[in-house]
């Protein structure tokens, strides 16, 4: 469910029309829905009661500040992927206690970030980074709680671009070796044991591949409690998909994931942590742009709009669906007709969707594109000299820009042109 509603023929973010803040920002733009954000956050609160646990959103889905202070103002913790990230997290309010710091490639001037910041644990990803990170504690005279994250060989059957789980993939640590890296981690100064870490994977739309891991994680609970680790805290990862296309079936919702954790690994005594992002984005933003021009091509129409792929990537890189749809509510009985939906890029993978049936359009009309909050913005990019988009938060009858379009002034004197030429 998302707060993206056509009201008198007009589609609405909350109580807010899209077409009046495209009057006002213009076009393209970023819409993100608090009641959404809130929604969702909730949802996954209410399924692991009573469980004890916490929610730490994935910021690497959606980073900006105001969407970050609005969860964590509702409690929710942060899984953070990198130094600034971690600040993003710590700038929106959000106390160290409740971030966690996970990711294959961590310096050590992020780790003296986090632990100079406050961190509630690291997500260990190998031998060498632990051992990186027991020296920069012991340097710094403190003790970093940390999980060691391991790989389940699990095939979560998503695109092979998000699978984590697997044992080719570059997360984690091999299972089977789980015994031998906590025996290591023991021995480390400056480091303290205090759990389990995994991750499967993305947009995940079945709950068995969960399951398969969960029993796993149960299973080694058991074993590193015999081997004498104080094993207390579970972070089971993220993953939930989100139904992108209106017309399949829909993805497990998180009740049911709640259900099935409760059932793996509830009775462990653990708190439990789950990161979730795309649940919690995804269906929280859309992308609101203009088209330029209906182009009449050789045996198809160009439907070509002032949003691109540099706005957008998940199309171009993933064949990613996103449902797009008119910001004028069309007629019942207007039929349909496929479009080739692009942008202005030059690049031929600059296409947001192929024969695409959308009613009738005219240049200057608005379009939207659902379920893109999350790995919307934060992969865009000045590509083409683009200006990145603004951004947009609705609550209620109100709305804000969280962020800027930046003048072209500002994105030239970055650049900086040497002396001598």
């Amino acid at each position: 469910m998302d707060h993206f509603l056509y009201r008198n023929g007009a589609l609405h973010a909350e109580d807010v029309a899209l077409a009046d803040i495209a009057a006002t920002v213009g076009t393209p733009f970023y819409c993100y829905s608090t009641a959404t954000l809130t929604r969702h956050y909730h949802l996954f609160t209410e399924a692991l009661s009573p469980l004890p646990h916490m929610v730490c959103f994935a910021i690497k889905s959606l980073s900006n500040l105001a969407v970050l202070k609005t969860l964590g103002d509702l409690g929710a913790g942060m899984d953070v992927v990198s130094g600034g990230e971690y600040l993003r997290a710590k700038a929106a309010g959000v106390p160290g206690s409740r971030i966690v710091f996970s990711g294959v490639g961590k310096t050590r001037e992020e780790m003296r970030l986090a632990l100079g910041g406050g961190i509630r644990q690291f997500n260990v990803e190998s031998e060498p980074e632990m051992r990186a990170l027991s020296e920069v504690a012991s340097s710094m005279g403190v003790i970093a709680p940390i999980t060691v994250r391991v790989n389940p060989d699990v095939d979560a059957r998503t695109h092979e671009k998000i699978a984590t789980g697997k044992k080719e993939n570059k997360f984690g640590i091999p299972i089977a070796r789980a015994s031998e890296v906590y025996a290591e981690a023991a021995r480390l100064p400056g480091l303290e044991v205090i759990g389990i870490d995994v991750h499967i994977g993305s947009q995940l739309t079945e709950l068995e591949p969960f399951e398969q891991a969960y029993l796993k994680v149960a299973d080694l609970t058991h074993r590193l409690r015999a081997e004498g680790h104080d094993i207390r805290r579970l972070d089971l990862g993220g993953g939930l998909g989100i139904p992108y296309e209106r017309s399949n079936s829909a993805p497990p919702l998180p009740l049911e994931y709640g259900a099935l954790i409760k059932r793996t690994v509830g009775d462990l005594g653990c708190e439990i942590e789950i990161e979730p992002g795309r649940l919690i984005s995804g269906n929280a933003g859309i992308l609101v742009s203009r088209v330029i021009y209906v182009k009449e091509g050789e045996g198809r129409d160009f439907l070509i709009l002032d949003a691109a792929m540099n706005d957008l990537v998940r199309p171009s890189m993933y064949g990613a669906h996103h449902d797009i749809v008119p910001v004028v509510e069309p007629e019942p009985a207007i039929e349909a007709q496929p479009y080739d939906v692009v942008g202005p890029v030059c690049e031929t993978g600059d296409t947001f969707a192929k024969a695409r049936p959308l009613p009738p359009l005219a240049e200057g009309d608005l379009v939207a594109f659902r379920s893109a909050g999350a790995y919307g913005a934060v992969m865009a990019s000045e590509y083409n000299t683009r200006p990145l988009i603004p951004e947009v938060l609705v609550k209620g009858d109100h709305f804000a820009v969280i962020r800027a379009r930046p003048t072209f002034d500002e994105i030239l004197n970055r650049d900086t042109i040497p002396e001598w030429l």
